[in-house]
C-alpha cells in the first residue's frame, strides 16, 4: 500500500513540474546542438520516464518469480527516491531527463511485483486488492495536491527532494517488515504450470506470448493501449492548459492570509509567491479519480466487461469535445466538468482489468498483466508526447480532437469483443 501510493505520488506530481519546466528551461543543452524548450520538447522528455514506467513492467514481472517481491517492491522505493533527489539536484533539462529515467527504470517493477505479493501472500484477495487500490488512489489524489501546497512556500527543486522522503521511510520498512511472500498460496493451486514457476528463458517468453497473443488479448492489448494514450494525453500537460485560462489566474499568496501569518511565513505583498488555481482543479480531479475506480469495481460485477469499456471510452470521447467549449464556459461549469472527466478517467480501469482476466489463460495470467502495463504505461506514455507535439505545432482543439479520436477507437474494439463473446456464447449455447 505504501509503494503503491508513492508510485502514484511521483508519477501524477510530474505534470505539475512540467508548468514549471517550460518556464525555468530555454534550452536543451546537447553539446553539439541546442534545442528550444517547447511543449513538444518537454512532452518528449516525459514520455522517456513515462515510457521505461511501462517498459518495465514486463521484465519486472519476470524478475518477481526470481527475486520476490519484497527486494524489487524494496528497490523501487529507493530508486524513486533516489531519482527525486537527483530531480531536486537538476542544474539542466539533461539531468532532469536522467532522473525521471531513473524513477520510471524504479516504478516500473512496482505493480508485476505488488500485485504478485497480494494474489500470493494475503488470503483475503479481495480484500487486499481493496486496500491496494485505495492506497494508490490516496497517492493519485493528495500527492499532486501536496506537491502544489509546497510549491506555495519552496522551489521546485526543494519540492523534488522533499518528495522523496516518504519513500526513503517506506523503503526502510519494507525492509524490515516481516511477512511470508506465499502464505495464500495453496499446495495444489496453479497445479504444475509453467508460468507458475516463471520463464526460463527468452524462447519459453516468445512461445507464452505467442499463445497469449493468439487469442482475444490481442484486442485487450490494443484497449488498453487506447486508455494509456488518453489517459497520458489528456493529463501531461492539463495543468500548463489551464494556467492560460482567465478563471485560473495566478493569486497573490499575500492577499489570502493574515498580515501576521504572511509576514511569519515571509510572504509579504509583492513577493511573487502566488496560489496557482489550476494546480488544484488538477489535484481535484485526480481525487475524484477514487469515485470512477470505486464504481467501475463494482460495475464489473453487474454488467459485461466489454459493454463497460463501450460505455466508459464512449464518454470520454464526449468529454474529450466538450472540453474547451466548458472551459470557456466560466469557472463553476469547468468545476463540473473536471469533476466527471476525473470520474471517466479512472472508472475505466477495473473494466480493463476485469477484461484481461476474461481473456486470458491462467497459467499465463501474470505474463498477461506485465503485457497490460506495457500497453497503459508504456505505449500509453507516447500520449505524452503526442499531446507536446500537438500543442507545440497545432493548437488545443486539434489535441482534444485527437484524444476523442483514441476514445472512440477504444470503444469500438469494446464493442468488437462484446459482438465476440456474444457469437462464442451462442455458438456455445447451440452446442450445448
Amino acid at each position: 500500500m505504501l509503494a503503491h501510493g508513492m508510485v502514484h505520488t511521483y508519477e501524477l506530481s510530474i505534470p505539475i513540474f512540467v508548468s514549471i519546466w517550460l518556464v525555468e528551461f530555454d534550452v536543451v543543452n546537447l553539446g553539439l546542438t541546442q534545442l528550444e524548450v517547447t511543449a513538444a520538447t518537454l512532452g518528449l522528455v516525459v514520455t522517456a520516464g513515462y515510457g521505461l514506467f511501462g517498459v518495465g513492467a514486463l521484465p519486472g514481472g519476470i524478475l518477481v518469480d526470481r527475486l520476490g517481491s519484497r527486494r524489487l517492491i524494496s528497490l523501487c522505493l529507493f530508486g524513486m527516491a533516489g531519482s527525486f533527489v537527483l530531480l531536486g539536484l537538476s542544474p539542466s533539462l539533461v539531468v532532469v531527463t536522467l532522473a525521471l529515467l531513473f524513477w520510471g527504470a524504479a516504478a516500473s517493477v512496482y505493480h508485476p511485483a505488488g500485485l504478485a505479493l497480494i494474489s500470493k501472500g494475503v488470503e483475503e484477495r479481495g480484500t487486499g486488492f481493496a486496500y491496494h487500490g485505495i492506497a494508490g488512489n490516496v497517492g493519485i489524489g493528495l500527492g499532486p495536491l501536496l506537491t502544489a501546497i509546497l510549491l506555495l512556500f519552496l522551489d521546485w527543486t526543494t519540492v523534488a527532494i522533499v518528495l522523496a522522503v516518504p519513500a526513503l521511510g517506506a523503503g526502510l520498512y519494507a525492509t524490515r517488515a516481516k511477512f511470508d511472500e506465499t502464505a495464500a498460496v495453496g499446495a495444489g493451486e496453479g497445479g504444475s504450470s509453467k508460468a507458475d514457476a516463471g520463464v526460463d528463458s527468452l524462447g519459453e517468453l516468445l512461445s507464452e506470448s505467442k499463445r497469449l497473443f493468439a487469442g482475444g488479448f490481442v484486442v485487450v492489448f490494443l484497449v488498453v493501449m487506447c486508455s494509456g494514450l488518453f489517459y497520458r494525453g489528456v493529463l501531461t500537460f492539463l495543468p500548463n492548459l489551464l494556467e492560460g485560462l482567465d478563471a485560473f489566474a495566478p493569486v497573490p499568496l499575500a492577499s489570502l492570509l493574515p498580515a501576521a501569518v504572511a509576514d511569519a511565513l515571509g510572504v509579504e505583498a509583492g513577493s511573487g509567491r502566488t496560489l496557482q488555481p489550476e494546480r488544484y482543479f488538477y489535484s481535484g480531479l485526480l481525487m475524484v479519480g477514487v469515485l470512477g475506480q470505486y464504481a467501475g469495481g463494482k460495475l464489473t460485477d453487474r454488467l459485461p466487461v466489454e459493454y463497460g469499456l463501450v460505455g466508459s471510452f464512449g464518454g470520454l470521447a464526449i468529454l474529450a469535445v466538450l472540453f474547451l467549449p466548458v472551459a470557456g464556459a466560466g469557472l463553476v461549469p469547468l468545476l463540473a466538468f473536471g469533476a466527471v472527466l476525473g470520474f471517466f478517467l479512472f472508472v475505466i480501469q477495473p473494466f480493463y482489468q476485469a477484461t484481461v482476466a476474461e481473456y486470458t489463460p491462467a497459467g499465463t495470467r501474470g505474463l498477461s498483466y506485465g503485457f497490460t502495463y506495457l500497453g497503459v504505461f508504456g505505449v500509453g506514455a507516447l500520449g505524452g508526447a503526442l499531446a507536446g507535439a500537438i500543442l507545440t505545432y497545432a493548437t488545443p482543439a486539434v489535441l482534444f480532437t485527437t484524444l476523442a479520436g483514441i476514445a472512440v477507437l477504444g470503444a469500438l474494439f469494446g464493442l468488437y469483443l462484446a459482438r465476440k463473446n456474444g457469437s462464442s456464447a451462442g455458438s456455445d449455447a447451440a452446442s450445448n
